[in-house]
């Protein structure tokens, strides 16, 4: 073995997030509300060596398997992601991410005056117009959403 070969153990059960796109999987462990309060094990790699993406990051965590939102997140996030759910150290299940036309009540616009941000708790509905660049519309106010301006739920 290598020098260089990163030795991360395994887990039992839990999801793997692999292929992140480089200095993205901080923002993703904000995204899905994982900060280790829950007290599962949190195993995080950044800018490791890949020979897809150059450089990736990954995330371990034990103990919980990735909802449909979680997974819509990661698209807008790092769309090169993979998800992999591992059950008694099997992997049972790998998902490439995937953006869908239409994201429901995983961000809130950007615009305060937007309806989906005032006291009358109506769901963001945001509409995805460009996959490649990851440009978002809300369906209320018609504000075109810069990614890295979403807020999360």
């Amino acid at each position: 073995m290598e020098q260089s070969d990163l030795l991360v153990r395994r887990i039992r059960d839990g999801t793997v997030i692999d292929h992140i796109n480089e200095g993205k999987g901080l923002k993703v462990l904000q995204a899905l509300g994982i900060d280790g309060s829950r007290g599962n094990v949190i195993t995080i790699a950044l800018n490791m060596p890949s020979g897809k993406l150059n450089k990736k990051d990954m995330i371990k965590v034990e103990g919980r398997f990735l909802e449909d939102d979680d997974t819509n997140k990661l698209a807008v996030i790092a769309p090169a992601s993979t998800v992999n759910i591992i059950k008694d150290y099997k992997l049972v299940e790998k998902r490439r991410v995937a953006l869908p036309n239409e994201i429901d009540r995983i961000f809130r616009c950007s615009n305060p005056d937007c309806i989906s941000n005032s006291n009358e708790h109506i769901d963001s509905i945001m509409d995805v117009i460009d996959k490649e660049k990851l440009v978002l519309k809300c369906r209320y106010c018609n504000r075109i959403l810069n990614v890295n301006e979403i807020k999360y739920h």
